[in-house]
């Protein structure tokens, strides 16, 4: 296969898989000897074993990263401190997409970043929804439960002092009702009390005396 050839084929897709590559071939060994040298040139980016980008000069659009989550380690969705950022409610960019899977831990880096992977039980996997960009879905964890899966994994006490630390900025984006909701379902104690420190700062910096 020419990379040309690769070009047509696979330009209009984000991530290249390598399964969709070696379909229909009877010997793989060219392809894969192909890969590895495009891989060497500059030419594709390896993400993990399997699964590689178009570098920056051949593609039509960026990848997604959450799309580039959701593909490498499946089921997932991006939670904690990057949805914090996506949710606009902490100020710094945050370079690790930072995602929990029912499947093992793991940890995959490349040039397009890195793509971390926490193990939460299928009882607490929940509280996300699919978001998009240039025909790319991934999945990401609502406000209330990445604050949620944030602490939960940290295992800290979260003081206010903490909290502050955090500097939560754009609060009105958290259903505190569902947060509640939310912290219950982990049926820990300290989750709950942690909620409930946590409506009481957003209401107090707000001027709020009610629930949001």
């Amino acid at each position: 296969m020419k990379f040309e050839e690769l070009l047509r084929k696979f330009q209009e897709l984000p991530v290249i898989d390598t399964e969709n590559l070696f379909a229909g071939n009877e010997n793989n060994g060219p392809v894969k000897v192909q890969i590895s040298r495009w891989a060497k040139a500059g030419r594709l980016i390896q993400l993990k074993r399997g699964y590689y980008l178009l570098s920056g000069e051949y593609r039509k659009f960026e990848p997604f990263g959450p799309h580039i989550a959701a593909l490498l380690v499946a089921p997932s969705y991006v939670s904690c401190e990057k949805a914090l950022e996506f949710h606009g409610l902490i100020p710094e960019r945050v370079g690790v997409y930072t995602s929990v899977t029912t499947k093992r831990q793991a940890r995959f880096s490349s040039k397009e970043g890195t793509f971390e992977y926490r193990h939460l039980k299928p009882s607490l996997f929940w509280g996300y929804s699919s978001v998009s960009f240039e025909k790319q879905t991934g999945f990401m964890a609502l406000p209330e439960k990445a604050l949620l899966d944030f602490f939960y994994f940290k295992r800290i006490h979260a003081t206010s002092a903490y909290i502050e630390e955090l500097r939560l900025q754009n609060t009105e984006v958290i259903n505190t009702e569902k947060l509640r909701e939310f912290a219950a379902r982990f049926h820990k104690p300290g989750m709950v009390a942690l909620a409930q420190h946590l409506i009481h700062l957003i209401q107090t910096e707000s001027g709020e005396t009610k629930t949001l």
